[in-house]
């Protein structure tokens, strides 16, 4: 990959992109507070549990991303061995257990006595529901950002998606101690066939037929550069859709949704770091730890929506625990890829005794 094709300068959208999610944030809520009836004509627009008009948000935010994979490299990133390792004991032998250990530390008694007890079972079930369902499309844009290994990142988008139809179940059923938990198949099928298979094969088919025809030069210039405006502005439609639609909660139920999302960081934050950590001490390089950790840290919203829906209701405090981790996840993890990007020396030494 030459040094121009991998610059991911986005100019004053990166440069300013904590200031245009909030304020994406403020108008998404404002838009779903002004027309209510907005809000209910888009939630109406679903298949199994996916919003069309979120999952068309997200094609645009991914498919810029796929252009600029060289997939030469995604065979190499799938015969390495380390990355997929740490990522895969993340996000399956820590995160559902770490985040089962916080919903029981802060609901169970930090804030015991703000939340009936029956209210705060749901509220644990909820984040239990998220903590077990691992992220398998949006952290490619985190990934990005923080300027990890693309390849990296969507092979394991695809060792997620596979593992989580055989894990997801058991691993929730556990931690819950509920039996017979039904796996959400046509969720888990159409969100990997929408936000990571089209988004795939239109982007290899731009990045083949362009450089076939016009080069790699033009490719990067006239193709590359403007689709990265266009990843960070459906990123942003992204958002504001995502609280037009459930932002009402953080207006009716605040106190709620604060001690919800107090426990949802600290879980995103100590997988994160942990995650981080062994990869450094095992020698993997930044490019790699980076995407490894954000992908143990982040989660599968739809999934876990669709799950506590089934087994506690749509107005159940599950349910709404799970929305809440629709609503914080890009604010998390965009603190996350500052992270990474902040600490980026701290793999430098790895870099070097690899070369």
């Amino acid at each position: 990959m030459t040094k121009n094709e991998d610059s991911r300068h986005l100019g004053i959208w990166e440069k300013y992109l904590t200031l245009w999610v909030f304020l994406c944030i403020i108008a998404g809520i404002a838009l779903g507070r002004l027309f209510p009836q907005l809000s209910e004509s888009l939630s109406r627009f679903e298949v199994a549990r996916v919003s069309i008009p979120i999952a068309i948000c997200l094609f645009w935010m991914i498919y810029p991303i796929m252009v600029q994979i060289d997939f030469r490299r995604v065979v190499v990133a799938g015969k390495t061995p380390k990355p997929i390792a740490t990522t895969l004991i993340a996000n399956w032998g820590i995160k559902p257990f770490t985040m089962a250990f916080f919903a029981w530390l802060f609901l169970g008694v930090v804030f015991k006595n703000f939340i009936p007890q029956g209210t705060a079972l749901e509220y644990r079930a909820g984040m239990i529901l998220l903590g077990v369902a691992p992220c398998t499309a949006m952290v490619l844009m985190w990934s990005y950002l923080a300027k990890g290994n693309m390849a990296h990142t969507l092979v394991m988008c695809a060792v997620n998606s596979l593992s989580m139809v055989v894990l997801y179940a058991p691993l929730a059923g556990l931690l819950l101690g509920i039996s017979g938990i039904t796996i959400p198949w046509g969720t888990i099928a159409f969100s990997v066939l929408i936000y990571i298979c089209v988004p795939l094969v239109a982007g290899y088919s731009t990045r083949y037929v362009s450089i076939k025809k016009k080069g790699l030069g033009w490719f990067n210039v006239h193709v590359v550069t403007p689709l990265k405006t266009v990843s960070v502005i459906a990123l942003l439609a992204t958002l504001i859709l995502l609280f037009a639609l459930q932002g009402y909660v953080i207006i009716n139920l605040p106190g709620a949704i604060g001690m919800i999302t107090v426990g949802i960081f600290a879980n995103i934050i100590v997988v994160f770091v942990l995650t981080y950590i062994v990869a450094r001490i095992i020698g993997i390089g930044y490019e790699d730890a980076a995407p490894s950790a954000i992908i143990a840290g982040s989660n599968h919203f739809e999934v876990a929506i669709a799950v506590a829906t089934t087994l506690f209701g749509v107005r159940s405090g599950a349910a709404l625990a799970t929305v809440v981790g629709v609503l914080t996840e890009v604010p998390m993890m965009l603190f996350i890829v500052w992270l990474c990007k902040r600490t980026k020396w701290f793999f430098d030494k790895n870099v070097r005794s690899q070369k």
